[in-house]
């Protein structure tokens, strides 16, 4: 006797086991069952288990019969005609839907000509192994698994047109790129998606070669004729809010140009871009550290005894200022009440931003890269028909990583753009390669994609054929503009006397221990005396007895509290952490002692 458990609770015993299951689909896929239910007999525990909760992951796939698919030309015909629906499909036990339990007692072909007798199910298109994203890859057959994952992660961070009304929203950090285009080289799920409403890259011209170094590893060399005529050109949208609060005490905050009588007052310079309500005007030039909305608030604490004197009734500054290292102009201006009825002050800066040095692109095959140099127009390599490269990418980078699909998009996307047409690259569906070289040769180009360049800087004819072509590139949103960070000195923490953290905080960079060995190994190792001073202190020991002692700069005394007046007390340099460690030590009831090594 077998067990039946349904969702996970006992319901019964069957004892012919195959015939139990074979009816129950049978039953399922005949609409006497409800089509949600889902079977799976696991032999190892000799249980049968039937699903119907929610939340599983179930995916469909056609039923196989003796060794055919029930999906014929006929039902392909009617559905083409819009005569049969996807619901008449599952109705009908063409197509049912498996969870991953049932799964295991399924056997899926892949395509219609490796079904055999013990087959029972079979795949409506290979394609749907792959998830949204990772379906506009195109040649994903040709390239590895991991790199897959990566080109699908990448065209999540690149940069596009997310949404027409952008202007009208007030989105935290986003960027639209100025003129996104539909590549040319596409998959059945660009179709699927709409993705020319949406586009996120640009068809460029591609080389593969080294440059003088300046592309080694993952960077890349882009030509500055390309940037000056508006490739990967974006803006960055940033929105600045003020709030009036209410207190308690009826105690407001107020949107305004503030007194120079409040606390914290800044200075003149930095109110003069506000207008007479204390706002900010839409297209005014902004800086780091300008006032954009003005406003005062309450003072925090209201205690007994400053109520009567003149510090209670004076109000603090609490603007809101262009955060450091950003700049740009005012967007757009919002004046609106929020839930509660208080005022609410919207401001959108707007920065545009042109490729640098340092910001990242990438290619649909998971090949991402920073700008290494970019390179004035004059000294970019040329072809015999004066084709320029926008980008030259190393062609180290692609061995190891097997990314065989991105030489393919090469090709593919230079057939495109000579023939004037759109390249299917569908997965395990696309054009052939070998007809598209074909048609290549017939363009008059040459088959294997490669051509006779020219150095730009000598004009010597180079000796190696390089590879060229057209390729959909897409500007991811880490730009150098957003990360570059530099501190001197600054806030610390208070506990540990380090200096805080975080960029927007106007943080401290970690050197830790690697790029501690970067200097020594460099023999650059006394910077890490100057490095590792983020936190001294000066502390005085007493020498007798190894404990913290006192010394009082006001009167000019020093002691012990264990040994008195009477000892050697010597100022010792250390770092504040430590000195917190042996405080943290003693109040665990361990007294350490520092044994000073004479320093004569």
């Amino acid at each position: 006797m077998v067990d039946i458990f349904l969702d996970e609770r006992f319901i019964g015993n069957v004892d012919d086991t195959e015939n139990f299951v074979s009816k129950f689909k049978e039953m399922r896929r005949t609409n006497k069952l409800p089509s949600e239910l889902n079977i799976y007999y696991d032999k190892k525990l000799n249980e049968i288990h039937i699903e119907s909760s929610k939340g599983r992951v179930r995916r469909p796939v056609i039923i196989i019969e003796n060794g055919k698919s029930k999906v014929t030309t006929e039902i392909i015909n009617k559905c083409r005609k819009g005569e049969l629906s996807w619901k008449d499909l599952i109705t009908n036990g063409i197509i049912e839907y498996l969870d991953a339990a049932e799964e295991e007692n399924a056997l899926v072909a892949l395509n219609e000509e490796y079904v055999t007798n013990e087959h029972t199910h079979l795949e409506i298109s290979p394609s749907i192994l792959l998830g949204l994203t990772t379906s506009l890859v195109p040649y994903a057959n040709f390239v590895q698994s991991s790199r897959l994952n990566r080109g699908s992660k990448t065209q999540k961070q690149s940069l596009g047109l997310y949404a027409t009304n952008y202007l009208l929203r007030m989105d935290t950090d986003v960027s639209v790129l100025h003129s996104p285009q539909i590549p040319i080289v596409q998959s059945f799920m660009h179709e699927i998606s709409r993705y020319k409403n949406h586009p996120s890259g640009q068809n460029i011209v591609i080389a593969l070669m080294s440059y003088g170094g300046y592309n080694m590893q993952d960077s890349i060399v882009v030509n500055k004729g390309s940037v000056q005529r508006g490739l990967a050109r974006s803006t960055y949208f940033r929105p600045y809010v003020a709030e009036e609060l209410r207190y308690s005490g009826g105690l407001v905050d107020e949107i305004g140009i503030p007194d120079k009588e409040v606390k914290g007052y800044k200075s003149e310079k930095d109110y003069k871009l506000l207008d007479a309500d204390g706002i900010v005007g839409p297209e005014v030039k902004v800086e780091p550290d300008n006032v954009i909305i003005g406003k005062t608030s309450p003072p925090r604490f209201l205690g007994e005894l400053e109520e009567f004197s003149i510090a209670a009734s004076t109000r603090r500054e609490s603007s809101v200022a262009v955060k450091q290292g950003e700049e740009g102009k005012v967007d757009m201006v919002v004046l609106t009440e929020n839930e509660e009825g208080n005022k609410l002050v919207q401001a959108r800066v707007r920065d545009l931003r042109i490729p640098e040095v340092g910001d990242k692109f990438a290619s649909r095959h998971g090949q991402k890269g920073v700008i290494g140099a970019i390179v004035p127009e004059a000294d970019i390599p040329f072809t015999a028909s004066g084709i320029q490269p926008d980008i030259i990418f190393s062609p180290h980078s692609v061995p190891s990583r097997m990314t065989i699909s991105h030489l393919i998009e090469v090709i593919a996307g230079k057939v495109g753009a000579l023939s004037g047409r759109y390249i299917d690259g569908t997965t395990f569906g696309s054009e052939n390669v070998e007809e598209l070289r074909k048609e290549l040769k017939e363009l008059g180009f040459r088959e294997n994609g490669c051509e006779t360049m020219y150095n730009g800087i000598t004009g010597e004819i180079y000796k190696a054929d390089i590879y060229i072509g057209n390729m959909f590139y897409l500007k991811l949103k880490h730009m150098v503009a957003n990360k570059l960070h530099a501190r001197a000195s600054g806030r610390i923490q208070l506990l540990t006397r380090q200096p805080i953290e975080g960029r927007s905080k106007g943080g401290g960079l970690r050197l830790g221990e690697m790029e501690k060995d970067c200097f020594v190994a460099h023999g650059a190792s006394l910077l890490l005396k100057e490095r590792f001073d983020s936190d001294k202190t000066v502390v005085h020991v007493c020498e007798s007895c190894g404990s913290l002692a006192v010394s009082d700069d006001y009167r000019n005394k020093k002691f012990c509290i264990r040994c008195g007046a009477n000892v050697e007390i010597t100022a010792i340099e250390l770092s504040y952490a430590f000195k917190l460690l042996l405080d943290e030590l003693k109040s665990l009831g361990v007294y350490p002692k520092l044994n000073l090594v004479s320093k004569y």
